[in-house]
């Protein structure tokens, strides 16, 4: 099953329809958001368009598509707007015989690894900074920021199909991609 990830939309419409624009361009059959939909936080600026209530109606309109988790920005009063959950701090994902923890990345990241054999991947969002390397017998992947990316990346999502990750710009260019 092809997959679109994403992480840290930060409330900006212009990104999300951005994001749902290759949704449906990449023909995914799941988007899994890694924290960090709605509200941009006391540390970053405003992203482009910044219009939580439109990402709102944007992602409800996809419920039943999405996967989430809870970003640190994640509060109850998103869980009582956004019909899809978001409040979990992790989920596991399978990709062939794969073990994946996706979870934001505030809690759980390479330097304080959740429970992980050898062989495992890592997936998180948080430090807006894409990512897809081995340390440790680990596989850390981070798609980056779709909304405020930092250490000069541009905006970026990822897409896991057939055990392979692939992390694209919005023109559609791979920036950097890894086999699991």
């Amino acid at each position: 099953m092809k997959l679109l990830i994403a992480s840290d939309i930060h409330g900006s419409a212009y990104y999300c329809k951005k994001l749902l624009d290759v949704y449906e361009k990449e023909e995914a059959k799941r988007m899994v958001l890694l924290g960090d939909v709605l509200y941009h936080g006391p540390r970053n600026d405003l992203p482009a368009e910044y219009a939580p209530k439109e990402v709102i109606r944007m992602l409800n309109d996809r419920k039943n598509e999405i996967y989430a988790v809870r970003g640190n920005c994640e509060a109850e009063v998103d869980q009582m707007v956004l019909e899809f959950p978001v409040l979990a701090d992790y989920m596991l994902l399978f990709s062939g015989d794969k073990v994946i923890y996706a979870t934001h990345g505030h809690v759980y990241h390479e330097n304080n690894l959740p429970p992980m054999k050898q062989g495992d991947v890592l997936l998180h969002g948080h430090t807006h900074v894409l990512r897809a390397e081995k340390k440790d017998g680990i596989l850390i992947l981070n798609p980056g920021s779709v909304s405020i990316p930092k250490n000069g990346n541009p905006p970026t999502y990822a897409v896991l199909e057939d055990g392979v990750f692939t992390i694209r710009d919005f023109e559609g260019h791979t920036v950097k991609e890894i086999t699991l």
